[in-house]
């Protein structure tokens, strides 16, 4: 079982930065694919990033050279430094933890990021 907990949302301006957190507790942090994805109202939830460790990380074509994701495993928390934000990012973001041995998924509660003047 893995408990995730985001935290660093909030209102920005455009062009703006923000950094992300998700805190991950009750299992082995290092072997888990990390991942952030974000949703908004009437909309399909949308993938961000993902890191493994010791890989390079992936990203959505529309926040590739804005976002970088980092996972720091000694600290079980993963990253997602947001930077240039558009208000085309604004969603909610949800950390996501997948277990690659049996293919389970969790969710973190999710943190509002809006991107408004």
């Amino acid at each position: 079982q893995v408990q995730l907990v985001e935290s660093g949302g909030g209102l920005v301006q455009p062009g703006g930065s923000l950094r992300l957190s998700c805190a991950a507790s009750g299992s082995i942090f290092s072997f888990y694919t990390m991942g952030w994805q974000r949703q908004t109202p009437g909309k399909q939830r949308e993938l961000v990033a993902t890191v493994r460790t010791g890989v390079s990380a992936n990203y959505a074509d529309s926040v590739k050279g804005r976002f970088t994701i980092s996972r720091d495993n000694a600290k079980n928390t993963v990253y997602l430094q947001m930077n240039s934000l558009k208000p085309e990012d604004t969603a909610v973001y949800y950390c996501n933890a997948w277990n690659p041995i049996d293919g389970r998924n969790y969710w973190g509660q999710g943190t509002q990021v809006t991107v408004s003047s």
